[in-house]
């Protein structure tokens, strides 16, 4: 009897919560790439050198709720609306409905709320970002093992998005690399055009073994990542 009664008190405490969260939750302008307006939306652009060789690997940054974005590009610097490395590439809009925003202990609404609390909370959108910025503006940048990926993950976990603690440079790289959205065809044009090149060229003057190169040199680096994630966490903790 006690069992069901704190089970339904709880329900009526999350509902409750999530009623809360959605009249605190003003609407969001629209996406705007003309004036670089991506409202909670994760924003992607590729590297110079590095993104000739290995497309899939680029540079990430998180956007506040007006649009702005924010990235973490160099050793104790968050750059504030002016994304590193060029234009916004790639983005992918975030949920805010799918992020805890405790005012204190009992108003998670996620499930692991020792372990959220512990890691740190925000009240809102920009509170987490900022708290994120505040923690960054102290870390040493390295393109393997801090980076910006790094930085967009904290951001997640401290809102503990979607209900994982789990976010790293893998996850947050897959989310944006699978469900992401191109801002137009030269972007597409931008992030590909530089490796076609670099593959054609390459092929042309040395043959076969250079894409036999280029192809172990994306799978080091992709290896290198998912290994420092998940077999070595504290390799790339930051």
């Amino acid at each position: 009897m006690h069992s069901g009664k704190g089970l339904e008190a709880g329900s009526i405490d999350e509902n409750l919560s999530m009623m809360i969260l959605d009249d605190e939750l003003w609407p969001l302008n629209d996406v705007d790439p003309n004036k670089s307006r991506f409202p909670c939306c994760l924003v992607w652009t590729p590297l110079p050198v590095v993104s000739w060789l290995a497309p899939f690997i680029g540079h990430i940054g998180i956007c506040r709720e007006d649009g702005s974005s924010l990235d973490f590009s160099g050793s104790n610097l968050v750059n504030v609306d002016d994304l590193a490395f060029g234009a916004v590439a790639r983005y992918y809009q975030l949920d805010r409905k799918k992020c805890c925003f405790p005012v204190n202990l009992s108003r998670h609404i996620c499930e692991q709320r020792y372990k959220h609390h512990e890691f740190g909370t925000a009240i809102s959108w920009n509170d987490a970002l900022e708290l994120s910025v505040r923690h960054y503006e102290n870390k040493s940048y390295n393109l393997f093992t801090c980076n910006s990926h790094s930085f967009v993950a904290n951001c997640l976990n401290r809102i503990c998005y979607g209900g994982s603690m789990r976010w790293n440079m893998i996850n947050i790289a897959a989310l944006v690399l699978c469900k992401g959205h191109w801002v137009d065809a030269k972007s597409v044009l931008r992030s590909f055009l530089p490796f076609i090149t670099v593959l054609c060229l390459g092929v042309y003057m040395v043959g076969w073994p250079f894409l036999i190169a280029l192809l172990t040199f994306s799978l080091l680096i992709l290896a290198w990542f998912v290994v420092g994630t998940y077999f070595f966490k504290n390799l790339l903790d930051c």
